[in-house]
């Protein structure tokens, strides 16, 4: 498979508006890199992929949607930014349930029906916000059309799906964010209504090889349309470094540090990528100085 990226189109004379991505390379790494089982990668792939969406469609910043559901997935954080980085984790990623009703992976079972998504918009200049809204079905694509409707107070439809093959591995995963703007009739409605429940899986339209372009094509089928703007890749890259867990540790005083120090290293995990930092006591001694503490005896 190629690359993950995303596509905007427009039709209907502008009432119409379409994002679709392939996020397969992206779902992929994540899973890879949290050692997710099939519910929880389903669940955290879905919800990288709504992610990018609107980190695209807010087009400066950062975007951090969260779920926290009463399920055994124990919640699930993403974070997209403009340019189509991606970066998240569920809080257990060993989750795999039986198949639901639709023999489709329980998604909105792993996430929990009760609690709340939670969507917070950070400009590059300026304050955050934050929007919510109950769950609706912890599936995640009808969770963020609530969002969208009730919070955002835009009619939008956000379709989300992995295909997670028997050997746990991701074989296509992706997306489709169709809006109708105000000046759209009811007669456009019914069309991308029929539209959407015509394309059926869209990972395994992906599987099958559609490109992004396609899934628009189809969600537009008998409007004229067009792409706008290019291909947005997308890809999983964290934010974290060296530098920034050091920062973070300085943070923590001499004499957090000291304790460390005397345990003879530390570990820092990072939630988002699960990269692992270590610090040896040489270094947790130096940190100890820049945080103001005294540097600790030697071989303590």
């Amino acid at each position: 498979m190629g690359p993950s990226y995303l596509v905007h189109a427009v039709g209907a004379d502008g009432r119409l508006r379409v994002m679709a991505a392939d996020a397969s390379a992206v779902v992929r790494e994540a899973a890879r890199r949290h050692g997710t089982w099939p519910t929880a990668t389903a669940a955290l792939g879905r919800l990288l992929t709504a992610t990018a969406f609107l980190a695209a469609d807010a087009k400066h910043g950062s975007v951090t949607v969260r779920l926290a559901g009463e399920g055994p997935l124990r919640g699930a954080v993403a974070v997209g930014e403009a340019d189509g980085r991606l970066r998240g984790y569920v809080g257990e990623p060993h989750v795999d349930l039986p198949l639901n009703g639709a023999g489709k992976l329980d998604v909105g079972g792993a996430v929990g029906r009760r609690g709340f998504l939670y969507v917070t918009y950070q400009p590059e200049s300026g304050r955050a916000y934050t929007g919510s809204v109950p769950l609706v079905t912890g599936e995640v694509g009808d969770d963020l059309t609530e969002f969208f409707r009730r919070s955002a107070q835009r009619p939008a439809v956000v379709g989300v799906g992995v295909l997670v093959g028997p050997d746990a591995e991701v074989r296509a995963a992706g997306g489709l964010l169709v809006e109708l703007l105000p000046s759209a009739v009811d007669e456009l409605a019914e069309t991308v209504e029929a539209n959407l429940g015509a394309i059926g899986s869209i990972s395994r339209l992906i599987e099958a090889g559609a490109r992004p372009e396609e899934l628009a094509g189809e969600a537009l089928k008998g409007c004229d349309w067009r792409l706008e703007g290019g291909r947005l890749p997308l890809a999983f890259r964290c934010a974290c470094s060296r530098e920034k867990v050091e920062a973070t540790l300085v943070a923590l005083g001499p004499e957090e540090l000291r304790r460390l120090e005397g345990d003879g290293r530390a570990e820092v995990r990072c939630h988002f990528c699960n990269a692992v930092y270590t610090f040896t006591r040489d270094e947790l001694r130096r940190l100890a100085a820049l945080a103001g503490g005294p540097a600790g005896r030697r071989g303590s």
